[in-house]
């Protein structure tokens, strides 16, 4: 398992478009991801999940990757955050 801390820089946070750019992305997977925020453990490849996590802009999460491909799902994770998910 991988792990890695992020703050969510995009302006208004895990709301609909990024969280199906991050679900869509992260489906290719085999790997499992979650992510932690607010002491829950929220399924990373479901959107509704992510919606009623309610990330909003400057909060601080935990990514957990987990299986044959865990650092490549990393590695994208990385990206597409760091990114603001394109939009900024």
């Amino acid at each position: 398992m991988v792990s890695k801390s992020f703050t969510i820089k995009n302006k208004m946070g895990l709301h609909m478009r990024p969280a199906n750019v991050f679900v869509t992305a992260m489906t290719k997977y085999e790997s499992e991801i979650f992510i932690q925020f607010g002491g829950k453990k929220i399924n990373g490849k479901s959107i509704m999940n992510i919606m009623a996590g309610c990330i909003k802009c400057g909060s601080d999460i935990v990514v957990e990757c987990e299986g044959p491909d865990e650092e490549a799902m990393m590695a994208e994770v990385s990206e597409l955050i760091e990114s603001g998910f394109g939009e900024e």
